[in-house]
């Protein structure tokens, strides 16, 4: 399937859902269509034209609404017209005119960033917004909370209820204490003090907080979006938002699932609206606390009555944050539903990992205060000079079963190898015996490649922890399967400044098994097809000790792991010794936890654009971790969404799945700085 093909997939999809859920939505969507179809509207029907058609549909149903002198703007894009949402907004005008002066844009003085999300009046001098919200400026102190260190002091933030389209007036009110942000695993809420920067009493008052947040085709979220470069549909989403971000907007939709702690809408957001307030058009109260969002996927919100809850335990003294020094000596272990998690418990050999300030670690198995060894000149043709010895043949390679889904165990344990969705036309084919095949299969793992890059797109491998054994290395080989022309042997590697080979599939985590098998995963490990250029500097302790955790542990205990690695591949990626290099990458980690025997995985993202461009040249906003040597633990959908590769299913069983993406704004999730932050429920 090509990049045009999921996208138009993905919108189907949306729309369908939505059209089944609301009837008269998909009605009006019926009868507004053009009659006999795409042909007599463009006299074709490329995949390009049925993405125009679907796309107009989604503007229709799930539109985006200016917001002038705090109030709603009827005025649709000319081709999504939709008289029933205008209608039903018609319908609530007063109770949105009311909630949309409670609600305003927080900004920053003396900060990196000038503004964070949004937040809106819980009470007449309360803002609430979201944990990751809070924390780009404030923390907790002692037993209580204090404002950030900025650039000239403490940071001062300020929530402008105005920061309108087309209006250069501002609403300021001062945050002038942080009340409360509440802890992790906990609902992503927080609550500040506020009071009008000019001492006059506030012009709007509070949104009441629904009692039990229910079902309904008749909801909108109003916040602040963002623009937001990792989003695959930019086209889509700039004529949504009219090329306009950063300004309050009104977003009609649906409420579809509520949970026990959060619900579910498909109102139209990005980054920026954390911290929106989810409108019940019928009542006018709030329905919910946006946190998190998916561009053409489903949004996350903490239910009214947790957020309610939770204001009146702080507000009567029942809430109190654990004091700094308490929560030092206190060990932390993650749990599922308050159970201890054996399956990645902290190791029996020491209460915590500790990362070292200065550390030499292995990179691609070389050591980085080690110079890389001076490579032999390219073999004429070859496209680049073998390290190895003795190179093999494809015979060699016949009884290689690669990695296999099943390793975990079958049907509900069983985990797919990834596929490629957005880059489909550049998935290296080549033959075996007259059949076509995508997968390099070695041993207990497989890699398949990029055609134009020459690198892979993912290594994929299973780990059997209680049959590891360590095994000498060898040299880089070849893959004769492939031409040698669509490798990389020697181009870009080499002494600083060229790069290090910085293994995707790790030399010892294949080496399992009999003597003889392992042996042989550990060389298979040592095939230039898993390896991606790295710099001689991206020393990172947490992304090696994510391996080496999970390693670690599957040793100790005996248990299983499929571990899944790539680059993530852009078109404006620099240009390097003849070679596109990868500015960052991912990584995969799934196993069955010991104590519920529930499937899990978790995500995360590292790079390294840093370490090789100035700083000038590139604004790297298009992932979580500007910072040379920067791990994060991200959902898997993020991953999925920037890389353009599915992990059928991988993501809903990730305990990310219903906290904020990282969409822009303050939506960055913190860096681990140890292990002890990766979150396994």
């Amino acid at each position: 399937m090509s990049e045009l093909e999921a996208r138009l997939a993905r919108l189907r999809a949306l729309n369908a859902d939505i059209c089944l859920a609301d009837p008269l939505l998909a009605e009006e969507s019926r009868d507004t269509a053009p009659a006999g179809g795409l042909e007599s509207m463009t006299g074709a029907t490329s995949t390009e034209q049925e993405i125009g058609l679907e796309s107009i549909i989604l503007r229709r149903t799930r539109p985006v609404l200016e917001i002038r002198q705090n109030a709603t703007k009827l005025v649709f894009a000319d081709a999504a017209d939709s008289e029933i949402w205008k209608g039903r907004l018609t319908k609530a005008r007063p109770l949105l005119d009311r909630a949309i002066r409670a609600i305003g844009r927080i900004d920053l003085k003396g900060a990196g960033l000038d503004w964070v999300g949004t937040g809106w009046l819980i009470a007449e001098d309360i803002v609430v917004t979201n944990r990751h919200v809070a924390v780009e400026f404030a923390a907790r102190q002692g037993e209580g909370f204090s404002f950030r260190i900025g650039t000239a002091g403490p940071i001062i933030a300020g929530i402008d209820f105005l920061q309108e389209i087309g209006n250069p007036a501002t609403l300021i009110f001062n945050l002038i204490a942080p009340l409360h942000i509440e802890e992790e695993p906990g609902p992503d809420v927080a609550f500040f003090r506020v009071q009008p920067a000019n001492g006059k009493a506030a012009i709007a008052k509070p949104i009441e907080l629904a009692d039990k947040p229910a079902l309904t085709q008749n909801a909108a979220t109003i916040g602040y979006p963002a623009y937001d470069s990792r989003i695959p549909e930019p086209d889509l989403m700039e004529k949504i938002f009219g090329r306009t971000y950063n300004k309050k907007r009104l977003a009609p939709g649906a409420v579809t699932k509520v949970d026990e702690s959060w619900l579910l809408h498909n109102c139209t957001t990005l980054g920026g609206n954390s911290g929106s307030a989810i409108i019940d058009l019928d009542s006018g109260h709030a329905l919910g606390l946006h946190f998190s969002g998916s561009f053409l996927t489903t949004n996350y919100a903490v239910r009214s009555d947790i957020v309610k809850q939770l204001l009146e335990d702080v507000r009567a003294g029942r809430r109190r944050p654990v004091p700094v020094e308490a929560a030092a000596r206190q060990p932390v272990v993650a749990t599922v539903g308050g159970t201890p998690l054996p399956a990645m418990r902290q190791d029996r050999r020491g209460a915590s990992f500790t990362i070292p300030i200065t550390v030499t670690v292995s990179l691609g198995d070389m050591p980085v205060a080690t110079p890389a060894p001076r490579l032999p000149p390219p073999a004429a043709g070859s496209g680049g000079g073998s390290v190895a010895g003795d190179e093999a043949v494809v015979a060699d390679y016949r009884d290689r079963k690669g990695y296999v889904p099943s390793f975990l165990g079958k049907n509900k344990f069983a985990v797919k190898l990834p596929s490629i969705v957005s880059r489909t036309d550049d998935v290296l084919r080549f033959k075996v015996n007259g059949k076509a095949e995508t997968e390099l299969r070695y041993e207990h793992y497989s890699v398949v490649m990029s055609r134009s890059r020459r690198m892979c797109f993912f290594s994929a491998v299973n780990i059997d922890g209680a049959q590891s054994k360590k095994a000498r290395r060898v040299a880089w080989k070849w893959d004769p399967r492939i031409p040698k022309e669509q490798q990389i042997m020697n181009e870009c590697y080499g002494n600083p400044p060229k790069f290090s080979r910085g293994h995707m599939t790790r030399r010892e985590d294949p080496g399992w098994g009999s003597t003889a098998t392992s042996k042989r995963g550990n060389e298979d490990s040592m095939h230039v097809t898993n390896t991606t250029p790295q710099m001689q500097a991206f020393n990172a302790p947490i992304w090696l000790a994510l391996e080496d955790y999970a390693l670690d542990h599957t040793r100790e205990d005996g248990m299983k792991v499929s571990v899944f690695t790539g680059p993530y591949f852009r078109d404006n990626d620099p240009e390097m010794y003849g070679v596109l290099i990868p500015r960052a990458f991912w990584k995969v980690i799934a196993f069955v936890h010991d104590d519920t025997r529930k499937l899990c995985a978790t995500g995360y993202e590292m790079n390294q654009e840093k370490s090789f461009l100035p700083a000038e040249e590139f604004v790297f906003g298009g992932f979580t971790s500007p910072q040379l040597n920067v791990a994060t633990q991200i959902p898997i959908r993020s991953i999925e969404a920037r890389s353009g590769i599915t992990f059928h299913g991988l993501a809903g069983v990730d305990p990310l799945a219903g906290t904020h993406e990282s969409l822009g704004g303050a939506d960055t999730p913190p860096p681990l700085a140890s292990l002890e932050q990766i979150r396994f429920v």
